[in-house]
């Protein structure tokens, strides 16, 4: 099957945000992007100092912000606008208000064993636009059981396309992590690939290669888990895009509202007396 027209344009991008020009042209580079996105530069490097646009686009803190969180509350992964908070119902997530997928497509069979325990639980939706910081930590302490690579399209996650394309999150490329709780329960975080670059960058799986001419789904369990804890990086998008996350009933709570923006750090909810 042939790659879609969505991976090859974010493949040609991706060449060109990698390419490091000489510090000149580079500079201009970084700059007119700053200027364009209108990024707050004020807790990075200042722009010339990246070596290519890719750099720009995943550049860690100068220093990474600490942001005291009371007991029991969680963490925002990222940066990001929240589009979406609720209830998962019939095996049923909303995209957008209004709009609905199934969950099992998309966390695919592989996990359709946990699909009846995430019934009533708590998922929200966290989109990364370009000028966003893209790194992401870990909302709470998690144990990582298991990660699914599924290779697909890379259309634009933004928020015209999460209004009127029905089932984006389940045709775009993405990557499933499979995570559990000190208290057993399970959670998942869903990172979904975008339009431009599409790459995601998990840091403790060096085999996993998104927006790559993969067909198949490539599956990694970890019979020791890997424990990271809150606040912990995890990896990063090259270039804007979505975490969902999904958790088991009574587990947590979110707090946040739709269409809050949202910094790493803050609290977006908390768990629930267990």
């Amino acid at each position: 099957m042939a790659r879609h027209y969505s991976s090859v344009i974010s493949s040609i991008f991706g060449l060109f945000a990698k390419k490091e020009f000489s510090p000149k042209i580079q500079g201009f580079i970084n700059k007119s992007y700053v200027k364009l996105m209108k990024l707050d530069m004020s807790q990075f490097e200042s722009p010339e100092r990246y070596t290519s646009l890719n750099a720009l686009f995943t550049r860690p803190f100068k220093l990474t912000p600490k942001r005291p969180l009371e007991q029991g509350e969680i963490s925002s992964p990222c940066d990001a606008l929240v589009t979406e908070v609720g209830q998962i119902h019939e095996s049923m997530a909303m995209q957008i208000k209004g709009m609905a997928y199934d969950l099992a497509a998309l966390l695919s069979g592989r996990y359709a064993k946990d699909i009846v325990a995430l019934e009533g639980g708590s998922y929200v939706n966290l989109y990364l636009s370009p000028r966003d910081y893209h790194r992401y930590h870990m909302p709470f302490d998690l144990e990582v059981l298991s990660l699914l690579h599924i290779p697909g399209k890379l259309y634009p996650v933004n928020m015209p396309l999460l209004r009127h394309k029905l089932n984006l999150f389940v045709e775009n490329e993405r990557v499933v992590i499979e995570c559990r709780d000190a208290q057993g329960a399970k959670h998942y975080l869903v990172l979904v690939g975008a339009l431009n670059v599409g790459k995601m960058v998990v840091s403790f799986e060096k085999q996993l290669q998104t927006n790559a001419c993969a067909k198949e789904r490539s599956y990694y369990a970890y019979e020791e888990p890997i424990k990271l804890q809150i606040g912990e990086l995890f990896g990063w998008f090259e270039m804007g895009s979505t975490i969902l996350m999904f958790s088991q009933k009574d587990m947590l709570q979110y707090t946040v509202p739709v269409g809050k923006k949202v910094s790493f750090g803050e609290p977006i909810g908390r768990f629930l007396d267990r």
